[in-house]
């Protein structure tokens, strides 16, 4: 009598070996994977850290940027720019030029005279002398005096050389010309929704809505407010459309 189990046992056993190999080989893999898992969380952290420190870069670029905008915007301050002027109508001195042409042109006796540091044209002379007359930017010695220049251009209104209209304006690096012009570029938006408001130098925009101010130094950000007031108004329209009246039935004679 075979008690042994004999084949079948010696199968159970080789069956238990290879269910052991195998079990041992998916482990194997598994810690494989808990490897890479590891590796890739640690590399997940790196990039999570490297992002938030771009993120601080970026901000402080931006802050730098404001920064050096606003130092080129101070570095100007003094500067006047007349558009339209033809050319060499201004002769060899420039400042000397100005000097007696801007009373004229703002009707307005400057006390004590206008003193300049320097005064050019900008981008090269053309060739052929066709085209828009390159501008003027003159730099004054006094600050004061730059502004009442402006002033003045602003208060007198069209400022007339003979025939020719002339136009004069402050000097501003290129990044708060753009935000200006962004500005400028929502005026019909808030006449639309009677919204009054100004535009500040160098670039900042107020306005009053229901006896209420707030000034924004961002186009943006006033964009969006714009939204918000004209979703509300139109919210507003709806609620206050009257309901029609009500049907009356006429006895029948």
């Amino acid at each position: 009598m075979d008690i042994g189990g004999g084949p079948k046992l010696e199968g159970m056993d080789n069956a238990m070996v290879a269910l052991t190999a195998e079990t041992r080989s998916i482990r194997l893999e598994i810690a494989g994977f808990q490897s890479q898992i590891s590796g890739l969380d640690q590399r997940v952290t790196t990039v999570e850290a490297q992002a938030a420190s771009w993120t601080n870069r970026d901000q402080e670029l931006l802050h730098l940027c404001s920064r050096l905008t606003d130092v080129e915007d101070r570095s100007r301050r003094n500067n006047i720019r007349l558009l339209r002027i033809p050319e060499g109508t201004e002769g060899a001195e420039i400042p000397s030029y100005l000097r007696d042409m801007l009373p004229k042109l703002t009707d307005t006796t400057f006390d004590p005279p206008l003193e300049f540091q320097r005064a050019h044209r900008l981008g090269p002379k053309r060739q052929d002398g066709k085209g828009r007359p390159r501008p003027i930017i003159a730099c004054m010695l006094r600050h004061g005096q730059a502004r009442q220049v402006l002033q003045t251009a602003r208060t007198q209104g069209p400022l007339w050389l003979g025939t020719l209209e002339i136009w004069l304006s402050a000097d501003f690096s290129r990044e708060t010309v753009e935000r200006r012009r962004d500005f400028l570029s929502l005026r019909p938006r808030l006449r639309h929704l009677n919204v009054k408001f100004g535009l500040f130098e160098p670039a900042r925009m107020w306005i009053t809505k229901n006896r209420e101010s707030r000034t924004f130094y961002d186009p943006e950000d006033l964009r969006m407010f714009l939204e918000g007031l004209h979703e509300t108004s139109q919210t507003m329209e709806t609620t206050a459309q009257p309901s029609p009246p009500p049907r009356t039935h006429r006895a029948k004679p």
